[in-house]
């Protein structure tokens, strides 16, 4: 700020209050209304709970909608997904990282829309459980079938990877199933749960972990919201000193320049 006050030859405290007066009109976005639209819907969460939720056409590069909120609820992102379709925006798929409000309200709005769970954050999660060096055999298996998801590129190599984890699961049922009793509450858990885990979210996305096989339209990740998202935090960065008010109002005037180029 001093140097920019030396270059314009303007005081810091008016540099201050020209800023302030700026940032405190953030423009509305404009919703770009087009058939045939593949949303991306992310979340990402800064200080002080702040979150900020993107609904992307990914074909245009282009925010159609965002909500500054303090989660991902399920009655604003329903009431989101309604707004965008009474705007005019033909929803034809939506990828998301599968957070269960945001899929209750996807098939609560529109459930004759394409659902493409987010493969890589599949990936990610399944190797964060299994560790990067699994103590078990069946862990070991089950992370290299997991490392082999995103190589995926067309419905026969789909279909080998399926029967991976089909052998994998006939395999290891007996060891994902097992349980440790405590005798004197009578309570069980499952003993491997991490591994257990990572097969179970697999199994319950596997439905719609591979639309975009059949649509090239369709982004099999949200990589494209995340590097936005990064992209928007380091030049958030940059302005640490904003109040908490102002930094909503930065995000703001980002998103719409962004939409703008």
């Amino acid at each position: 700020m001093s140097l920019l006050s030396f270059e314009s030859g303007y005081s810091v405290r008016t540099l201050k209050r020209h800023f302030h007066q700026y940032l405190s009109k953030p423009p509305m976005l404009s919703v770009f209304p087009s058939e045939k639209v593949n949303l991306i819907i992310d979340g990402t969460y800064f200080s002080n709970d702040l979150c900020l939720i993107l609904y992307r056409d990914n074909t245009i590069k282009f925010t159609q909608l965002y909500r500054l909120t303090d989660g991902e609820w399920f009655e604003e992102l329903a009431e989101d997904l309604s707004n965008l379709l009474q705007l005019g925006v033909q929803i034809e798929s939506i990828t998301c990282d599968g957070h269960k409000a945001l899929l209750k309200a996807i098939r609560h709005v529109c459930p004759e829309i394409t659902i493409q769970r987010c493969v890589i954050h599949i990936q990610r999660m399944c190797r964060i459980w299994l560790s990067r060096k699994p103590k078990s055999e069946a862990g070991r298996d089950l992370r290299r079938i997991v490392s082999g998801i995103h190589l995926i590129q067309n419905t026969i190599q789909r279909d080998y990877w399926i029967v991976d984890l089909v052998k994998w699961h006939d395999t290891y049922k007996g060891y994902i199933n097992q349980k440790s009793i405590n005798p004197l509450t009578g309570r069980y858990w499952f003993t491997h749960k991490m591994v257990r885990r990572s097969f179970m979210v697999i199994k319950k996305a596997l439905p719609e972990m591979f639309q975009y096989l059949y649509n090239d339209r369709i982004p099999n990740s949200t990589n494209g919201l995340e590097s936005f998202f990064g992209h928007l935090k380091g030049h958030l960065n940059i302005h640490r000193g904003l109040s908490g008010k102002h930094r909503k109002q930065f995000i703001q005037w980002y998103l719409y320049f962004k939409n703008k180029r």
